[in-house]
């Protein structure tokens, strides 16, 4: 199956001040349309143009790196624009994510600390993840794109810390930007979401 540029799910001027529409034309228009176009010209090249992103992103670990880059980066921006929304972020989780986040996570403020130490400390691109493995939430980073579908885990939030995702908007205080995330822009349901399908 195809990759397809999903349509950003608010419109251009939805997460301002906190994301601009600068910041959100460039991240999605330019650069996700890149990773759809490039990993559908890889995929098709590798014989694997019918396989699910997922899977893709599974198969291509580790033997296809150009592949691996790009429909990694489509999978983890697909989740990107869905984890945020207008009004979102703050600690008011729905109940079974606040249950897990308090016996997995040590709480909300200790997940908000931990995350961003982990988005703030990844050196050089990539990602900070709140992830489902074996039964239990876990805080990890990874390089590039690289995601926790590769290493068994099911990721329920992440966080890009590319320098495009941020860099129009805040420079260099990446901090600052996973601040805003986390205080003013993630969304709650679609964390949930897929924290349910993970332990479905």
């Amino acid at each position: 199956m195809a990759f397809e540029l999903p349509a950003l799910p608010y419109d251009y001027e939805a997460l301002q001040p906190y994301m601009s529409r600068e910041t959100l034309e460039y991240h999605h228009d330019k650069h996700h349309k890149a990773y759809v176009d490039n990993g559908n010209k890889l995929a098709a090249e590798a014989g694997l143009g019918d396989l699910s992103v997922e899977e893709a992103v599974k198969q291509s670990f580790g033997k296809n790196a150009g592949l691996f880059n790009n429909a990694a980066q489509h999978y983890n921006h697909i989740h990107f624009w869905k984890w945020m929304k207008k009004g979102g972020g703050g600690n008011k989780l729905p109940g079974a994510l606040q249950k897990a986040f308090d016996s997995d996570l040590g709480g909300y403020d200790k997940f908000k600390a931990d995350f961003i130490a982990a988005g703030t400390t990844q050196f050089g691109s990539g990602w900070a993840w709140v992830s489902v493995k074996d039964g239990k939430l876990a805080i990890s980073k990874t390089p590039n794109g690289e995601n926790p579908l590769v290493h068994g885990a099911s990721p329920i939030l992440g966080v890009d810390v590319w320098e495009h995702s941020y860099y129009i908007d805040y420079r260099n205080a990446r901090p600052k930007y996973l601040e805003a995330f986390v205080d003013s822009l993630i969304n709650w349901d679609h964390v949930l979401e897929l924290y349910e399908k993970a332990n479905a």
